[in-house]
């Protein structure tokens, strides 16, 4: 407990503070500004930026990553020989270090000498520009985000498609209930649960995606056009050493991650009658 209050519930409660504050890192005065910092926030086209960035990865991400999960999942399900071996092989990115991936993925989409680019030359394509652009900056990092959270997904879901009872899907083929039905009216309800929480799950760390963009993306660029919150957080408040107006739009990222959590169990969350 005091290992909890210390580590996690003390910081909390310290970056409101901090937000009524202005807080340079270097300057022992640090006088109260009230909501000074919050009314800051309405006016920074970065932050704006920043937080459309953010919503775009989520807007991403989270359908085509747990749609792709679920489908590896039902097709591992399936397989009756070597399933370990493929759920371990799936199952390996996802505990590879961030930013040794992230360094593959700049690679690979990289303009000049790229993986992606040679193989589209290869097949009499154009090259792309991929992390050099403003517009395919974001899905390449997006898909770095996506590939490498599979693993975590794939294993959820295969363990929830396993506590299904084999007796539901008898009981619908005995109905004349075909594949794509009871994957309708079995499969999806009986996985609520394990939906409920991997959406929420996906969301809360698309939210805070970091690494990824840093390391890929050259911090946010080109154009800021791969910026994300957290991102923009860590510069305003390790660059620029605004810690006040760097701790307020922490407290604006709590707001954003319980409120979307709130939103995605009350969607989400369906009752289930067996």
């Amino acid at each position: 407990m005091i290992f909890f209050l210390w580590i996690r519930i003390y910081p909390v409660l310290s970056s409101f503070h901090i937000s009524l504050l202005e807080w340079d890192i270097f300057s022992p005065n640090k006088p109260f500004v009230g909501l000074d910092n919050y009314q800051r926030m309405l006016s920074d086209k970065t932050l704006h930026k920043a937080l459309i960035n953010t919503f775009k990865y989520i807007i991403i991400v989270m359908p085509v990553g747990l749609s792709l999960s679920l489908l590896i999942a039902l097709m591992l399900n399936a397989i009756q020989r070597g399933a370990g071996y493929f759920r371990t092989l799936y199952f390996i990115p996802y505990v590879t270090s961030a930013v040794a991936v992230s360094a593959v993925w700049k690679w690979m989409f990289m303009k000049s000498g790229g993986l992606i680019n040679n193989i589209l030359t290869a097949l009499g394509l154009a090259a792309q520009p991929f992390i050099n652009s403003t517009s395919q900056s974001l899905p390449v990092v997006a898909s770095n985000i996506i590939w490498q959270a599979l693993g975590f997904q794939i294993i959820i879901f295969l363990a929830g498609i396993k506590q299904i009872p084999r007796t539901f899907y008898e009981a619908a083929e005995i109905d004349g209930a075909g594949k794509w039905a009871s994957f309708r009216h079995v499969t999806i309800p009986l996985l609520n649960p394990t939906i409920v929480y991997l959406t929420v799950m996906a969301g809360i760390q698309t939210l805070q995606v970091f690494t990824q963009i840093f390391a890929i993306s050259a911090a946010g660029g080109p154009l800021n056009s791969t910026l994300s919150i957290v991102l923009y957080i860590y510069q305003k408040a390790f660059k620029s050493f605004d810690m006040g107006y760097a701790s307020a739009m922490t407290v604006l990222l709590f707001v954003i991650i319980m409120t979307i959590s709130l939103l995605q169990m009350k969607l989400v969350t369906k009752k289930v009658e067996y």
